[in-house]
């Protein structure tokens, strides 16, 4: 066993050129490859270089969003905290979580629903440019498909990388027909620290220079 010798300052992007070099053939768009390489970074898991889908011109659109001061609206606080404020702030932007919020709790119950779609519904009173990043509670992206088609919001983005096993699957292919832009994991992987690191992706792409 051969340990590398590298500084801690270098890891990070002796990192990103491992994963470029165990890609090998896989062809991916360039504006895309930064945002697939995130989410391996995070998860070790090769399968995100098939398995996520980009809407047509979603990129432009995320980074479009930014620039405007988008609230990224997510539907945990782990992903919430993972999302690098500093960049944030560079862009005048900022993230969100509503789900410990009292007034979500209540509609929650008084729905029958769960947190993650109450929610969505407090996401519709944002104003300015919304991004929505699910990436534990399918239910969240069901609702939000059902405010899409109400007319309630329409974010400039959809970031929908839930994990787990019921509904899961679905709920991910039903906000791919929204006609909203979208970043997908299909299938049932993803996770709150892959939705995280989507957005910092996109983050990245407007304050590392």
């Amino acid at each position: 066993m051969h340990l590398q010798n590298v500084l801690p300052a270098d890891i990070e992007k002796r990192s990103m050129e491992i994963i470029g070099e165990e890609l090998g053939q896989i062809r991916i768009d360039p504006e895309k490859i930064d945002i697939v390489k995130r989410v391996i970074h995070t998860s070790a898991d090769f399968d995100y270089a098939r398995n996520m889908l980009f809407s047509d011109g979603v990129v432009e659109k995320a980074l479009d969003a930014l620039q405007k001061g988008a609230t990224i609206v997510t539907d945990t606080n782990m992903a919430c905290t993972g999302i690098n404020k500093m960049g944030l702030g560079k862009l005048g932007a900022k993230a969100v979580c509503f789900m410990a919020d009292p007034d979500v709790a209540a509609r929650a119950k008084e729905a029958g629903s769960t947190r993650a779609a109450a929610c969505m519904e407090k996401a519709c009173t944002i104003e300015g440019p919304v991004i929505i990043a699910v990436g534990n509670a399918p239910t969240a992206l069901v609702r939000l498909d059902e405010l899409v088609k109400e007319g309630k919001i329409k974010p400039e983005l959809v970031i929908g990388v839930p994990v787990g096993f019921v509904n899961v699957v679905e709920s991910k292919e039903i906000i791919m027909k929204t006609g909203i832009p979208y970043i997908v994991a299909r299938g049932r992987k993803g996770g709150s620290n892959v939705a995280a690191a989507i957005c910092n992706a996109l983050i990245y792409k407007l304050t590392r220079k």
